[in-house]
């Protein structure tokens, strides 16, 4: 009889190995398109991050310079997501950013830009070891200025002023990637 319990707990330990290893490989990402939708913090240089379609994975990203250092205009970004990590290049967009021109309007004080670039996508690990492709971001921001409570300006839009009446910033974007 103990030769038999012996013998089925193992043939069930075996399945259960075969059934976890299976279900392991298929929860791999095969790579194709997504879409990125990040929630920027005002006052951190970390945000909340989640992707979809070949990735389906949600977490944060923090704005880090080469060296991996924290920094607010930091020229990459470390994705941290709940199955794995990898790195975002965004240096085209932090120059596209720069370069934008806002469209102002003076009589509602009220302003606009956007911009996009390429950002690749690198150094994976975890679910996302091997990983690489490009994703198209699109960086939206919208605010409407204060005016001017006194002096020679008053009534008119401050648009230098770091406060905002009001404000809008999305991140998206959509491309492809593919893990080696």
């Amino acid at each position: 009889m103990r030769g038999v319990k012996l013998a089925l707990a193992t043939a069930v330990l075996a399945g259960l190995m075969i059934v976890g290893s299976s279900a392991l490989a298929a929860s791999a990402p095969a790579g194709g398109p997504i879409k990125v939708f990040v929630s920027p913090s005002p006052t951190s240089p970390k945000s909340k991050i989640t992707i979809t379609g070949a990735i389906g994975d949600f977490g944060t990203s923090l704005s880090v310079n080469a060296a991996g250092k924290t920094t607010p205009n930091g020229n990459f970004q470390k994705v941290t997501l709940k199955q794995g990590s990898f790195w975002a290049n965004t240096t085209a967009l932090n120059k596209a950013t720069s370069k934008a021109k806002p469209v102002a309007n003076k009589a509602t004080c009220s302003f606009s830009s956007a911009s996009s670039a390429p950002v690749a996508l690198f150094n994976g690990a975890g679910l996302y070891t091997g990983i690489s492709g490009t994703v198209k971001i699109t960086l939206t921001f919208a605010g409407i200025a204060p005016r001017f409570a006194s002096g020679a300006h008053k009534g008119q839009c401050n648009f230098n002023s770091n406060k905002t009446a009001g404000s809008y910033e999305s991140i998206a974007g959509a491309g492809n990637v593919k893990f080696s």
